[in-house]
């Protein structure tokens, strides 16, 4: 695992704290884990949206759906 350090504004940083004065995380590292996963997630959802649009437009897929569930 590895380190970044990342400036961040203040309300960003109040922010994190109230995730972890919350219970949401369980540290500052614990929120930015969590933000990116989500991201990740939110990614791959977006994907499988725009290629059911692409059919609902009579767009073919091409790729290997084993890849494209990877990403989630």
């Amino acid at each position: 695992m590895s380190t970044i350090s990342v400036p961040i504004p203040a309300f960003l940083e109040e922010f994190i704290k109230s995730m972890i004065s919350s219970g949401v995380a369980t540290d500052k590292a614990d929120v930015v884990r969590k933000a990116l996963i989500k991201m990740r997630e939110d990614e791959a959802v977006n994907s499988v949206l725009r290629a059911e649009q692409d059919i609902r437009e009579g767009e073919l897929l091409e790729g290997d759906l084993d890849e494209l569930v990877s990403v989630i």
